[in-house]
């Protein structure tokens, strides 16, 4: 058989069986749209001819074999394709979570309990905890800050953090 004999015979295999074919896809997609463009890419594949002559039935299974690999990459870009524009949202879309009014007030609480013991603490200890947990300085900037070691500045800084622990624990039960 020559190469041009294989080539109208593949061109008449594909004629007869396209609407057979479109379906198939259309099962697979469930786009008609998308299995005409399948179907239309597994005929420039299956069009050119090889040099070794292959029986109608082997080239009506190749072609369907072709048209379900090539459906099943378009699910699998599909897929993909949702899995990341999923977590695609803008910030500013997604509602704010308010807090009940007994949440606020509990947090106004807690803030009023804090700077209570704050207030009762010695100066040096109050700023190495401001400029620690608040400024976000190092204890190495607080103790050259407050002209003490960096042992006493974290000294001062755990045991201001102690005593505001213990507080809110024991106004939260």
């Amino acid at each position: 058989m020559t190469t041009e004999t294989q080539s109208e015979t593949r061109v008449d295999i594909f004629l007869a069986h396209r609407p057979a074919l479109i379906a198939y896809a259309v099962r697979l997609l469930g786009s008609r749209d998308a299995a005409e463009d399948i179907v239309q890419d597994a005929f420039v594949r299956f069009l050119p001819s090889s040099t070794r002559s292959v029986s109608k039935g082997q080239l009506l299974a190749y072609l369907y074999r072709t048209v379900r690999n090539l459906s099943l990459d378009v699910l699998r870009r599909r897929k993909l394709a949702a899995i990341g524009h999923q977590d695609d949202v803008p910030f500013w879309s997604v509602p704010a979570d308010v807090p009940t009014p007994e949440q606020s007030t509990l947090l106004c609480d807690d803030i009023s309990r804090i700077s209570q013991i704050l207030s009762e603490l010695p100066v040096e200890a109050r700023v190495a905890v401001e400029m620690h947990r608040f400024g976000g300085y190092t204890l190495e900037e607080v103790a050259a800050h407050l002209g003490i070691s960096t042992a006493s500045a974290h000294r001062y800084v755990t045991a201001a953090m102690m005593k505001i622990a213990t507080a809110l624990l024991v106004n939260a039960t």
